[in-house]
């Protein structure tokens, strides 16, 4: 019993050949007595014929086959015959027919249709995983993940990297994202963590002397899920010696234009426009912002430093903004598009939202009474306002005013784009590196400066002075490549100078003993020639979603869990024993009592 062909690779030139395959039936027809099947296999679709005027045998067996039935096909090839040719399949031109037929293993009754439009639910799918997965199109997008690992490993080969394993049992390190624990069964209560990223691993990696190392690093993060986030995940993750910020935008633009064009065949130009933290923050209300659509916003703060509307005034007056965006067009949003709006910007700690409505060549709106002549002139210049168009105003602090609006404008084109009146191709790639983020962001909650992106990223030469007199205008060398809305990678250049780090974890408050204790062994290795580097981690299991076409990173990831971090094929996590427990030195609170 040997394979000739796989199922999706017979064509017309194949006709008369002897062949033999192996699959899954995947429909069953029944023709008064001529049975055909579909048989299928990771590589696509043949049609089989059990004819009894061919081998009665054969036929008699076909009629025992049904839905998911693996079997061993042997037979001959054949044209189709007139008026069956099946143009949808890349087989279509011919079918088998078949001589012998085995079946390898029955099957029970699928729990749902193994086809690309079954309309079951994603938890059951997630339960039977292993029948997802033959889905033509689950299938499809393993293959292509492969493909673009393939890519990867290859681009980074060319060009001099190493490819360097890092240690999956680390220290824990509770400055960045919430850990998962390991408990140490010879150490008793010491615990090691799960890597969030190979970051400390692949600078030390710089220090040794590698100086290009990347892997497809597996990191995990134990923090609330969404569409694009799980537990565990893949990122690519690269770090370079003796570079600047230009070496890194370079490679990653290589790697990304070569990615789209083995999956999708697209050219995509390079290099990538730049745009600074402040820019993308006043125009698009995002660090990450979609530039495939305008709608940008507009400061209008002198505009109305002493407007009659106490909103705006007061707003300016206690150092804040007024900002201001035009969806053009969306005038005839309705009341309950309007108060959704309004709750988006209420969950940004705005009391309401301010609007006005450009109908029948009025401006309709609670607020207008309160501008002047001077004030609705600066509107209609600056947002070129026109018939039918919506205008949407946040007063607050720059940054929630900025945030605010980000998110109406997200919004607006999401029901704009449902209306018919905003298109976005959907094969529309707006690649975009935004940099110079604030290297430190305040934290009121706790009191004190935090790292905006992690405390290893180097300030800007010309703002390290201000470390200490000026700390909120210190941009940091830290970069995010994003893609239509979406941030796919982050990275910077590190800190290379053990007195610079330490000042950081100064400025941040980390008292010394505790930096000595989480870091200590990472500071020291700065002390033996370590040379200038950064490096950039991507979102491997994103990207791959945006290359499939998916909203949800679950349908690239062969086994992922649910968005409460569950394995519902598995139903981990699970209970372990007492005995368990005892030899990790551990006890659960109010479960004495499970047996060992």
């Amino acid at each position: 019993m040997k394979r000739t062909h796989h199922c999706g690779q017979l064509r017309l030139t194949d006709e008369g050949k002897a062949v033999a395959l192996t699959g899954w039936v995947h429909v069953r027809r029944d023709h008064g007595g001529i049975v055909f099947i579909d048989l299928r296999d990771r590589e696509g679709l043949t049609q089989v014929v059990f004819d009894p005027q061919y081998n009665p045998g054969a036929a008699e067996a076909s009629h025992a086959l049904r839905s998911e039935f693996c079997v061993f096909v042997e037979g001959r090839v054949r044209h189709r015959p007139a008026g069956t040719i099946n143009t949808k399949l890349p087989t279509g031109e011919i079918e088998v027919i078949a001589h012998k037929i085995e079946v390898l293993n029955p099957a029970e009754t699928p729990p749902f249709e193994i086809s690309d439009d079954t309309q079951t639910s994603e938890d059951l799918r997630l339960q039977y995983r292993y029948l997802d997965l033959r889905r033509p199109a689950m299938a499809r997008n393993l293959r292509l993940r492969h493909q673009v690992t393939m890519v990867v490993r290859n681009h980074f080969d060319e060009l001099g990297f190493l490819d360097v394993e890092t240690p999956m049992l680390f220290k824990s390190t509770p400055e960045g994202a919430r850990e998962y624990l390991v408990p140490s069964r010879l150490y008793p209560g010491k615990f090691y963590a799960l890597p969030q990223s190979p970051q400390q691993f692949k600078q030390l990696l710089m220090v040794a002397g590698i100086e290009r190392y990347y892997q497809m690093a597996r990191c995990f993060r134990d923090e609330d899920l969404r569409a694009d986030r799980q537990p565990e995940f893949t990122q690519i993750d690269v770090e370079m010696s003796f570079i600047d910020r230009e070496d890194i935008y370079a490679v990653m633009e290589g790697l990304m234009k070569r990615m789209w064009k083995t999956a999708l065949g697209r050219d995509i130009p390079t290099p990538f426009p730049r745009m600074t933290f402040q820019d993308a923050m006043n125009r698009f209300g995002s660090d990450k912002p979609d530039t495939r659509f305008a709608m940008e916003i507009v400061d209008f703060t002198g505009d109305f430093r002493a407007s009659q509307f106490k909103v705006f005034r007061g707003a300016v007056e206690a150092g804040g903004v007024v900002k201001a965006l035009d969806a053009k067009g969306f005038a005839c949003a309705t009341q309950g598009q309007i108060e959704a709006l309004t709750e988006a910007a209420k969950s940004f700690g705005a009391k309401g939202l301010a609007w006005i409505k450009v109908e029948g060549g009025k401006w309709n709106s609670p607020i207008v009474k309160f501008f002047n002549d001077a004030e609705k002139a600066a509107l209609t210049a600056k947002l070129k306002i026109e018939e039918g168009d919506l205008i949407l105003f946040a007063a607050d602090q720059w940054g929630n005013a900025c945030e605010i609006l980000g998110r109406i404008r997200l919004l607006c084109a999401q029901y704009l784009q449902q209306t018919g009146k905003l298109a976005i191709p959907a094969d529309r790639y707006d690649f975009l590196w935004v940099v110079d983020f604030p290297l430190l962001t305040f934290d009121k909650e706790q009191g004190r400066w935090m790292s905006s992106h992690h405390p290893f990223t180097a300030p800007v030469e010309e703002d390290a002075p201000l470390l200490e007199t000026d700390t909120h205008r210190v941009r940091g060398k830290h970069y995010d490549l994003v893609l239509n809305g979406s941030e796919i990678g982050g990275g910077s250049i590190r800190i290379h100078q053990p007195d610079l780090q330490q000042k950081i974890f100064d400025v941040c408050e980390i008292p010394r003993e505790i930096a000595e204790s989480r870091f200590g062994y990472f500071i020291k290795a700065f002390r033996f020639g370590t040379p200038p580097h950064g490096g950039i981690a991507l979102g491997f299991d994103r990207i791959m979603a945006i290359l499939v076409g998916s909203p949800s990173i679950r349908d690239v990831i062969a086994f992922p869990k649910t968005a409460k971090a569950s394995d519902l094929m598995t139903q981990s996590p699970g209970d372990v024993t007492q005995r368990q427990l005892k030899d990790l030195h551990i006890r659960v609170a109010g479960d004495e009592a499970k047996p060992a």
